[in-house]
């Protein structure tokens, strides 16, 4: 049955601007799905486009690895929206190695500019205009890896760690204006296209101590390693994301929600 405050709830964003990097498919695309359906006007950003990108978005291609993606995406939100009431960072991943040693320099560089620094410069363009408005909500898709500190996704978690940093630190520099954030970290999480991750996964916690490749393409485990005995789904992922970025959550802010099933350490 539908009350009058679950409508009121099902339309909490009406009226609000809201840019989601990652957007086209899995956990992005679940974040994009449910702001629309909230009633918000939603600009989402990848590399490319994909047949998984909700319907109602607006599109535009960019690489959030580079200064100029960051640039291009901050100048298409004034120029489309005007300005942006709701930013989620989501875009993020990594591919393995065998052990720190492994890692080229470039590698560890392309990990901190899409996991930590996409984050930092699209953050420094919006926020102004947020700072002016003396209102606003970010959300930083994080890792609920980070604690394990696995050495073959080392420069991932390291990014992602700083991510968690930066993010409470951000949150306490602009609690005066207004301006809330907050991040998420997720576990293990089913998405369609996630079959190169399966067998990652399905070695967390085993010796040779991996850890996720991305945040939005791991496909479901095979043991029993979540106490909650499933994997995430991407509107598991999304709930939370949008009740962090609704008023329901106006006092919270400087928080870091592990979404994991129970199944990783806090640190």
């Amino acid at each position: 049955m539908t009350t009058i405050e679950n409508r009121s709830v099902a339309r909490e964003f009406a009226g609000k601007r809201a840019l989601v990097t990652g957007g086209t498919r899995g956990i992005g695309a679940a974040i994009v799905r449910q702001l629309l359906d909230a009633g918000a006007e939603v600009l989402t950003t990848a590399r490319s486009a994909t047949s998984t990108m909700p319907a109602g978005a607006t599109f535009v291609a960019a690489d959030m690895r580079t200064r100029a993606g960051a640039e291009a995406l901050a100048t298409t939100a004034q120029e489309v929206f005007g300005g942006v009431d709701v930013l989620v960072h989501n875009a993020g991943g990594a591919q393995p190695y065998q052990g720190s040693a492994a890692i080229p320099d470039e590698v560890w560089q392309e990990a901190l500019d899409l996991n930590f620094l996409a984050s930092v410069r699209l953050d420094s363009l919006l926020v102004p205009g947020m700072r002016e408005r003396r209102s606003g909500m970010i959300v930083h898709i994080s890792s609920a890896a980070v604690p394990t500190a696995a050495p073959q996704f080392l420069h991932y978690v390291a990014a992602k760690a700083a991510l968690q940093t930066y993010s409470r630190g951000l949150a306490l520099e602009l609690a005066p204006f207004g301006i809330r954030v907050n991040a998420v970290s997720p576990g293990r999480t089913a998405t369609p296209g996630g079959e190169e991750t399966r067998e990652l996964w399905a070695r967390i916690g085993a010796d040779d101590n991996s850890a996720p490749s991305t945040d939005d393409t791991a496909a479901p485990s095979t043991d029993s390693a979540v106490p909650l005995g499933r994997d995430g789904r991407p509107d598991d992922i999304a709930n939370a994301v949008l009740f962090l970025a609704s008023d329901r959550a106006s006092w919270l802010t400087g928080s870091n929600l592990f979404l994991d099933g129970g199944e990783f350490p806090r640190g």
